[in-house]
C-alpha cells in the first residue's frame, strides 16, 4: 500500500517515513502544502497522512481540494491539541480521520490501517489463497500451515498481489503500489522480487501459485 505523509516538522516527517517502510508501507513525503497537492494529484496514494499548519497551502486548503475533485485516497489529518475547530472543519471537509500531537506511532499505525480498511476494497485482514496465508494484523505468512519469513518489501509485494488475486498485474502496476518516489529504481526490480517471492511461497509445493504472464506481468493464481 502507498502513503503520502505531508508535515513540515522535518524530524516527524523523517521518523514517520521511515517506521511506516519498516512495516512495508510504501511512502512519499513532502514539507509543503504545494508539493504535497502536487503529489497527491499525480498520484493515487491509498491513505494520505497530512499537516494541518503547513507552509504555502495549508492542510484544511489541499483538504478540500482533494475532496472536489473526487481524490478516493484516505485522508488522516494530523493537528494541534489546541486545534478543535481545525479538526471539526476537517471532518465537515471531508477527512477520515484526525490525531493530535503528540502521538504514539503505535496508535498512528493502528489508524492508519482503519483508514485503508475504509477506502482499500476488500481490505481484510485475512487473506488465503489455496493454502497460502496472510494475516495482515499479526503479519504473518504461511503456506501449507507452514511459517514463510519475508522481508518488508517481499510482505508488501505479496499483500499486493493476494489482494488483487487472479489479476494480470503489469510491472507499473506493482511498481506504483510498492514502491516510492524516492527509490532508486531499477528496471528489473520488480522482476527481482517477484523471483525472490517465489522462491519463498511456491518452495518445495507442486501447485505454483504466483506465475508469470508473458509480455504482461505477472498473477497470483491457482492453476486450473
Amino acid at each position: 500500500m502507498r502513503l503520502l505523509i505531508v508535515e513540515d516538522d522535518a524530524a516527524l516527517r523523517t521518523i514517520l517515513q521511515k517506521r511506516l517502510i519498516a512495516e512495508g508501507y510504501a511512502v512519499d513525503a513532502c514539507d509543503n502544502g504545494a508539493d504535497g497537492f502536487e503529489f497527491a494529484t499525480s498520484t493515487v496514494y491509498d491513505g494520505i497522512i497530512l499537516d494541518i499548519m503547513l507552509p504555502g497551502l495549508n492542510g484544511l486548503e489541499i483538504l478540500h481540494r482533494l475532496r472536489t475533485a473526487h481524490s478516493p485516497s484516505g485522508i488522516l489529518m494530523l493537528t494541534a491539541k489546541d486545534g478543535i475547530a481545525d479538526r471539526v472543519k476537517g471532518l465537515d471537509l471531508g477527512a477520515d480521520d484526525y490525531l493530535v500531537k503528540p502521538f504514539a506511532f503505535d496508535e498512528l499505525l493502528a489508524r492508519v490501517r482503519a483508514l485503508l480498511r475504509k477506502h482499500v476494497p476488500d481490505r481484510s485482514p485475512l487473506l488465503k489463497l489455496d493454502s497460502l496465508e496472510m494475516d495482515t494484523v499479526a503479519r504473518t505468512v504461511s503456506r501449507d500451515g507452514k511459517a514463510v519469513s519475508l522481508t518488508a518489501k517481499e510482505y508488501a509485494l505479496l499483500e499486493y498481489m493476494l489482494r488483487n488475486a487472479g489479476q494480470v498485474l503489469t510491472r507499473d502496476q506493482i511498481a506504483d503500489h510498492v514502491w516510492n518516489y524516492e527509490c532508486n529504481f531499477e528496471s528489473n526490480l520488480v522482476d527481482v522480487y517477484v523471483r525472490y517471492l517465489r522462491g519463498k511461497i511456491d518452495k518445495d509445493v507442486q501447485n505454483k501459485l504466483l506465475h508469470t504472464v508473458r509480455g504482461m506481468g505477472y498473477t497470483l493464481k491457482v492453476e486450473d
